[in-house]
């Protein structure tokens, strides 16, 4: 009964977007069209996600929060919960002296992944992974119809979390369906958007004004309809629903890794996390080794070895530059190996006069990157146990 009423609820909240879609920013005169050719397989949209959510039978979904334009975040669980016998949170058990207080992790466990979609709506393309995955989990195979049934072994042995959208909101008001092909300004416009004289916002100025509230022309999809960039959120006392429901998912399922997953113009890489422990740092760039060269591998874009993020310490002179964003804090409140990962968006540039990848590499980019997370979670878990 549980499983039809959420159906109902996912096909009610899928009406309600289409009812209310003249929400979504209208494209500029003079600024290139949405593109119209995109493959079946590429499914970017709410729709798509609310369309494979009322698909789910071997997972379970629920709704763990509404943003402030009032649509749905979900989350799709596999796997049952774990039962880590906790006993203290897990900075008192780090004080303690062994992180088990919090979380007792051993073989007879299994290991907990949590992927997070998009929290910047632009970055569609993150969409487009989590909704094949979902279908993976759920028949081996991806929109494609390319066989995935290591993969979906893979899930089978793990309590997988997924969150296909973490920032709906964005998401909505995001006019593109894909950037591939387009000019990298699109994205900085209509993602982190414009000041009421027209001007954009950009990298890393976006962030200079949050919430992102006043001088504002075009709220970009970087931000909810609150204006909070959930990746810069009040962690002790949040700004909004969508990050109190990762910090809470997060608290309680304990995982063993976090990934938030983003997009940009350059290849695709992981981001090794600042203020979490160095031992982790080298583990998150022991998976972003291992990644590269599996793309390598496959013949798809990858970073130059040279500029992989090798473990560093965080600000060694003022003024400081290192922010303390959602993956530190994921990190810190639940030791779990957190990182951001950047998918390739496909766009253009006086620097990049053509595309890195095509439609099938983005989405083969991201399924190689769950499949060698789950790998990893498998064979180099960190078992966290007490003392006899």
């Amino acid at each position: 009964m549980k499983s039809v009423i959420t159906k109902l609820l996912i096909i009610l909240c899928f009406t309600f977007s289409i009812e209310i879609a003249n929400a979504q920013v209208q494209i500029a005169e003079g600024d290139p069209p949405n593109n119209t050719d995109l493959p079946f397989f590429f499914k970017s949209k709410l729709e798509h996600i609310d369309e494979e959510l009322a698909l789910v039978e071997k997972g379970k979904v629920e709704a763990v929060a509404i943003s402030p334009g009032g649509l749905p975040v979900y989350a799709v669980y596999y796997g049952e919960k774990e039962e880590f016998h906790s006993q203290a949170n897990y900075n008192s058990a780090v004080a303690a002296r062994n992180p088990a207080y919090y979380a007792q992790k051993g073989p007879d466990t299994k290991p907990v992944v949590f992927i997070i979609g998009p929290v910047h709506g632009q970055e569609v393309e993150g969409i487009v992974g989590l909704v094949n995955l979902i279908h993976i989990a759920e028949t081996g195979k991806d929109y494609r119809g390319q066989d995935w049934s290591e993969l979906q072994q893979k899930i089978e042995q793990c309590r997988v979390i997924i969150i296909p959208c973490a920032n709906p909101d964005g998401r909505r008001r995001c006019p593109y369906d894909s950037f591939l092909g387009l000019h990298e300004d699109m994205v900085t416009k209509y993602g982190q958007g414009t000041r009421k004289d027209g001007s954009m916002w950009g990298w890393p100025g976006a962030k200079s004004n949050h919430p992102m509230v006043g001088d504002v022309g075009i709220l970009g999809s970087y931000f909810n309809d609150a204006g909070v960039n959930i990746m810069h959120d009040e962690f002790f006392h949040p700004m909004t629903a969508e990050t109190k429901a990762i910090l809470e998912i997060t608290r309680k399922e304990a995982p063993d890794m976090t990934v938030t997953v983003h997009s940009h113009e350059t290849p695709p890489a992981i981001y090794n996390p600042m203020y979490s422990a160095w031992y982790m740092k080298e583990r998150v760039y022991d998976l972003e080794k291992r990644l590269n060269n599996r793309y390598k591998e496959a013949q798809l874009s990858y970073m130059p070895d040279s500029l992989l993020r090798v473990p560093r310490k965080e600000d060694d002179e003022f003024p400081p530059h290192d922010s303390f964003n959602l993956v530190c804090a994921l990190h810190n409140l639940s030791g779990t190996m957190a990182f951001a990962y950047e998918n390739n968006d496909g766009t253009v540039s006086d620097r990049i006069p053509e595309p890195f990848v095509t439609y099938e590499d983005i989405l083969d980019i991201q399924l190689l990157l769950y499949d060698e997370m789950l790998d990893y979670a498998l064979n180099d878990r960190l078992y966290w146990t007490l003392e006899e």
